[in-house]
C-alpha cells in the first residue's frame, strides 16, 4: 500500500462526510499529497486540524514508475485539498483528478506556483524557493476550508518559514566556499539545488536519459566515464531510489578513481522532515566537496 495514513487526531480522521464549508470544522480537514514531502509540509502548518495522506511515500520505489490504484482514486474524492507537483512528474494525479469528485476542493499544482512547465526539471522540492511558495499556498487553502482556526494556521506559517532560514543559511555558506566547482549526477534529482549553490554541472543529456527511461547515447556514457576517471568532478551525486545496471556501473567507476558519491533520494526518508532532509543532504554534499581530492 502506496498511501501513507497520518493522521495526528487518530480515528477522528477517518471522515464519514465533511462539514459544510465555511463554517468551523468539528472534524479535521482532509488533505492529500502526491508526495510525501508536500505531505510533510501540509502536516506542519495544519497541526491538529487537518488528516494528511501521502501518495508516494515509499523510499524503495522509483517515482517515475508510480501507477495509481483504486485506493488512490478513493483518498482524492475525500480530499477537501490536493497537492501534486506538476511539471509532468506526476501526470496521473490530473487524471485521476479528473475522475473524482469536483465538490468544493483546493487543488494545489507547485509547477504553477514557480512557473515550471513540463519539460523543465520536475525535481522542484529541491529548488529553495518552492517550499515557501507551497507553504502560503497550503495556509491559504486552510483558512479558506477551516476559517475558524485561521489564527493558527497563519502562526505555523510563520514557524515554517522561520525553520527554513538555517538551511537557506547553509546554501548561501556553501556557495560562497563551493561555487564554481564541477560536479556530476546520474540523474537531475538535484539540479535546482545545485545551481542554488552555484555547482557547475556536467553530463545532463546522460541525466536526462536516464530519468525519462531511456538509453543514454554511446557519447554521453563515454564523456560521463572520462569525466570519473580523469577526475575532471568533484564528486558523483546519484538518485538512491533508482540504481539501475548504468548508474551501479558509474557508482563503480567513481570508487575505483576515489570520486566521493553522494546518494540523494526522491521521497523524503521515513521519520524525517523536509528540513531535516534537505540539510542532511546538504552535509553530505558539503563534506564530499571538501574531502581531499585523491
Amino acid at each position: 500500500m502506496l498511501i501513507e495514513r497520518r493522521t495526528l487526531l487518530g480515528a477522528a480522521a477517518m471522515l464519514l462526510a465533511g462539514p459544510a464549508w465555511g463554517e468551523a470544522n468539528a472534524q479535521p480537514v482532509n488533505v492529500v499529497a502526491a508526495e510525501n514531502f508536500y505531505g510533510d509540509v501540509a502536516r506542519q502548518l495544519a497541526g491538529p486540524n487537518a488528516a494528511v495522506a501521502s501518495i508516494l511515500s515509499n523510499p524503495d520505489e522509483d517515482p517515475h514508475l508510480f501507477e495509481a490504484s483504486p485506493s488512490v482514486a478513493r483518498e482524492l474524492s475525500e480530499a477537501r485539498i490536493v497537492v501534486y507537483n506538476g511539471a509532468d512528474y506526476d501526470p496521473w494525479m490530473a487524471k485521476l483528478l479528473g475522475n473524482a469528485n469536483p465538490a468544493k476542493r483546493d487543488v494545489i499544482v507547485v509547477a504553477d506556483l514557480v512557473g515550471r512547465k513540463a519539460g523543465d526539471n520536475p525535481h522542484l522540492w529541491y529548488d529553495p524557493p518552492t517550499m515557501p511558495a507551497v507553504a502560503k499556498a497550503y495556509s491559504a487553502a486552510l483558512i479558506s476550508a477551516d476559517p475558524a482556526h485561521k489564527a493558527d494556521y497563519e502562526e505555523r506559517l510563520q514557524v515554517f518559514l522561520a525553520s527554513l532560514k538555517p538551511m537557506d543559511a547553509k546554501v548561501a555558506e556553501m556557495k560562497a566556499r563551493f561555487a564554481g566547482t564541477p560536479v556530476t549526477a546520474t540523474e537531475p534529482v538535484f539540479g535546482y539545488m545545485a545551481t542554488a549553490l552555484g555547482l557547475k554541472m556536467r553530463n545532463e543529456h546522460f541525466q536526462l536519459a536516464i530519468m525519462n527511461n531511456t538509453e543514454p547515447s554511446a557519447s554521453d556514457v563515454a564523456a560521463f566515464e572520462s569525466d570519473l576517471r580523469k577526475h575532471r568532478v568533484r564528486v558523483l551525486l546519484y538518485n538512491s531510489q533508482a540504481t539501475e545496471a548504468a548508474t551501479k556501473r558509474l557508482l563503480k567507476i567513481a570508487q575505483q578513481s576515489k570520486i566521493p558519491v553522494v546518494g540523494v533520494t526522491e521521497t523524503e526518508p521515513p521519520g524525517q522532515t523536509y528540513q531535516v532532509w534537505m540539510t542532511s543532504q546538504l552535509d553530505a554534499l558539503e563534506q564530499a566537496l571538501a574531502s581531499p581530492r585523491a
